[in-house]
């Protein structure tokens, strides 16, 4: 049963989470499970699901386009603006900030013992939240081979949008043969169209700031480092930003919460002061918004729908495939010697055994943990 929701509980929710949501989309999207499904009602596991797989199938930031739509499904337009705003505006700040210590002083503050600890803490947070997920998305035998797939094929790097476009028509053409063969597939229009653009950067004016920023947003599909990649190409490549300033702006997308995609406040900042901040920001972060207003209508259309019901359940298995092997991964680069060890399994018996804690305080618990451990 779900439960309403008014604007304010909404703000203060993504405010929130803004603020302590250390980790990517991973961790992002397993506190507002923790928040929405378990402790608010807000959503049942299905329809967090679906949330989950729909917006894996639209280019942008997974996390920030799932507090975009769970805003818009509580409060509607305000909701889906204040959602937004509330989850993306804290980790812009924070990202200011840097963004003019470092034009002033020409380095970061250190912050790598905390890191050292919040990112174990992170791994702990995901396996929480996932765990449950899996065992909701996992119903027959099929699904389950998609979902051991979609891990190998994550893991071997096959891009996230092939994953989960091809498991949900795959899905639906073995349904089709098997359960309903005298009726016909309909038509699928894919979700995401991927426009070819080409690169036409010549200046660091602020309209093709805005160009550069809007067209990645629309466009981007994957992890933060599938950003890094675009940024490299349209900003390094052309001269507007150097090597080091964009493995600077990586560094704050990192250690600061919120949406990695606040780095771009950090680059804007850097090549046209706080008009080029501003301009990134909102150029990055708009087509997000319109793709969630877009694909709202056709959730509900889909699950109630036999074939796209099929298609739906299939990307939900392989997003949550995707998540573990994200985590996996992270885990690999992570947990590398005694300290961190003893903060995953710390943090994963906290997670586990006391489902009511906050997560903030777990990521707070690691950080500390981090910095008292990095003396010994």
């Amino acid at each position: 049963m779900e439960t309403k929701a008014d604007t304010k509980d909404i703000a203060s929710l993504f405010l929130k989470l803004g603020i302590i949501g250390f980790g990517g989309p991973s961790a992002h999207i397993a506190m507002m499970r923790d928040e929405v499904v378990v402790k608010r009602k807000w959503l049942t596991d299905q329809h967090f699901l679906d949330i989950i797989g729909a917006v894996n199938l639209i280019p942008g930031p997974n996390s920030t386009e799932m507090a975009i739509h769970i805003g818009h499904e509580k409060g509607g337009w305000k909701g889906l603006i204040i959602a937004g705003l509330c989850f993306i505006l804290p980790a812009v700040f924070i990202t200011g900030l840097f963004a003019w210590l470092y034009k002033q002083y020409g380095q970061l503050p250190e912050v790598q013992p905390f890191i050292y600890g919040i990112k174990p803490a992170i791994i702990a947070i995901i396996l929480g939240a996932i765990f449950p997920l899996a065992k909701k998305t996992l119903k027959t035998l099929t699904l389950i081979t998609i979902g051991i797939v979609v891990f190998v094929g994550s893991l071997m790097g096959i891009s996230e949008i092939y994953l989960m476009f091809g498991s949900g028509f795959i899905a639906m053409i073995w349904a089709y043969i098997n359960i309903n063969k005298s009726a016909k597939i309909s038509s699928f229009v894919p979700l995401a169209i991927v426009p070819l653009l080409n690169t036409v950067i010549v200046s660091a004016t602020n309209a093709n700031l805005f160009w550069i920023f809007f067209k990645i947003g629309a466009i981007l599909y994957g992890s933060g480092y599938v950003l890094f990649a675009f940024l490299d190409t349209e900003l390094v490549a052309t001269g507007l930003l150097t090597r080091q300033q964009l493995i600077d702006a990586i560094a704050v997308g990192q250690f600061t919460p919120g949406p990695v995609f606040s780095s771009v406040t950090f680059i804007g900042y850097q090549i046209s002061g706080l008009t080029g901040a501003i301009i990134a920001t909102i150029a990055i972060f708009l087509p997000s918004f319109a793709f969630v207003a877009l694909l709202k209508p056709l959730i509900k259309k889909m699950r109630t729908s036999h074939q796209f019901s099929t298609f739906l359940d299939a990307v939900n298995v392989a997003s949550v495939a995707v998540i573990v092997a994200v985590c996996f991964d992270m885990g690999k680069d992570t947990i590398t010697d005694w300290r961190t060890i003893v903060i995953a399994i710390l943090s994963v018996m906290v997670v586990f055994r006391f489902k009511k804690v906050n997560s903030a305080m777990v990521v707070l618990g690691g950080a500390m943990m981090g910095y008292v451990l990095s003396f010994i």
